[in-house]
């Protein structure tokens, strides 16, 4: 792909959180930049008072004439996300545009650059944010396209002159095969996607081949007890090459010492809680590391990391109501989600609401899910609908067959206009929102409840 004569960028889906770093990355370059999704969201209308157009109608008819007419020098990318039959997808085709994924957009654009790509099926936006985050506090700067926003720069992508370039990965679609990488990071393979692999073993060789794709002379960083070829393991246990020990929590902070080859950072302060995320956070020191940033300046970035939207964000923390919110929609981030919320706040009474996404990820991970949803640490359970996404409902597959393998005494299925009903009238001391879809717009309102006397 070249995009030399390129002056026009079209992004069909620009909603999306990786489409949405693409858009404000060629809009920080200076490229006319438009694009369309179904809905509008607090994200478009921040790219729209950027200086992006948006159109939220299928309709070829709106689209500026210079994207449809101009094939030279406009680049049109798409998600799959957006149906194939789109009259504005089928209208680019007509007007003979080749239009490309956004994971070869993203694979051109690191090509030149010093590339560390973090990918897994849960914990790689964490420890993206967290390398870009130490890279730019330390003064090395990096570009990145991350897949959350970052609280530190209220954005989903980092611009500079760097050469080091910090890219998100993502397994789905097989995405993560345009990358070929200077630094890889796995922080996990938990089966998930099975609706596009089939099953966990051709995901586990879609990761074999991404780690192959590593550049010569490059560095490969995985879990410890990932079936992958490494250059070195991390975790949280001794007996691997790169790990955390005396983790403790300090007046709900969560501090922990960094050891590798005798090596040892002591006293470090993570900003955001979790077990899950000083794990995250010894990769991304791993990563730092090996770019030359000092341990003083590893240091005070972590110190100084606020944590990405969605991923246990504190949403209300006062002395009567603690709200989190949680993009956690695979049963693994679930337990880990409740892990840590648990070990900060053991004596209080905890209410989930939680949306399941997907009916394939539903079903697929059905026991899990119960499994993780009866856990001894929640109080109750509000479960809403599932969200649909991109499919179509499968028979018999729905939250009350989900809610119905769950071992809590203490559950119920509403709407989300019935669920904020019932947290206005509990007014719960823990909340904690979990899910992929759309239960981000409740956030707001249930702040509201929660902090109106």
């Amino acid at each position: 792909m070249k995009i030399d004569h390129i002056k026009n960028i079209y992004l069909i889906g620009i909603g999306g959180i990786g489409m949405s770093g693409l858009a404000r990355y060629f809009h920080h370059l200076g490229y006319l930049v438009n694009g369309y999704d179904k809905t509008e969201t607090d994200l478009t209308k921040e790219l729209m008072n950027e200086g992006i157009a948006i159109l939220f109608e299928d309709a070829a008819n709106q689209v500026s004439t210079i994207f449809l007419e101009d094939k030279q020098e406009t680049l049109v990318i798409y998600t799959p996300a957006i149906p194939a039959e789109s009259n504005i997808v089928q209208a680019f085709k007509t007007a003979g545009h080749t239009l490309h994924k956004r994971s070869e957009v993203l694979g051109f654009l690191s090509a030149n650059k010093f590339t560390i790509a973090i990918a897994g099926t849960h914990g790689k936006t964490t420890t993206s944010t967290l390398v870009a985050h130490i890279l730019t506090d330390s003064g090395f700067l990096c570009s990145a396209f991350l897949g959350g926003i970052s609280i530190n720069y209220n954005s989903n992508v980092l611009f500079s002159s760097s050469n080091i370039m910090v890219v998100e990965a993502d397994e789905f679609d097989r995405s993560f095969l345009t990358l070929h990488p200077d630094i890889a990071i796995v922080t996990s393979m938990d089966a998930d996607h099975l609706d596009i692999y089939g099953d966990h073993k051709h995901l586990i060789d879609s990761f074999k081949l991404f780690i192959s794709q590593v550049k010569i002379g490059g560095s490969r960083i995985i879990r410890q007890g990932l079936d992958l070829p490494a250059d070195c393991f991390y975790g949280i246990k001794e007996n691997t090459d790169i790990y955390a020990s005396n983790i403790r929590i300090i007046d709900t902070e969560f501090y922990f010492d960094y050891h590798h080859d005798g090596e040892v950072i002591n006293d470090i302060l993570l900003g955001i809680p979790g077990k899950h995320n000083i794990e995250n956070a010894v990769a991304a020191i791993a990563a730092a590391k090996a770019c030359g940033v000092p341990n003083d300046s590893i240091k005070l970035a972590l110190g100084s990391f606020k944590g990405i939207k969605r991923r246990f964000q504190y949403i209300v923390k006062n002395e009567n109501n603690i709200y989190i919110d949680d993009y956690a929609h695979h049963p693994k981030e679930l337990e880990a989600c409740f892990e840590a919320v648990k070990s900060i706040y053991p004596n209080h009474k905890l209410t989930v609401l939680f949306q399941p996404h997907l009916f394939s990820r539903t079903r697929d991970f059905g026991e899990e899910f119960a499994t993780a949803l009866s856990c001894d640490g929640i109080d109750k359970l509000i479960l809403l609908p599932i969200y649909p996404a991109r499919e179509k409902p499968i028979e018999g597959i729905t939250s009350q067959w989900l809610l119905d393998k769950i071992q809590l005494s203490n559950k119920v299925i509403l709407s989300p206009q019935e669920a904020l009903s019932d947290i206005e009238k509990m007014r719960p001391e823990l909340i904690l929102t979990v899910g992929a879809g759309d239960i981000d717009r409740l956030v707001k309102p249930i702040k509201e409840i929660l902090t109106h006397d």
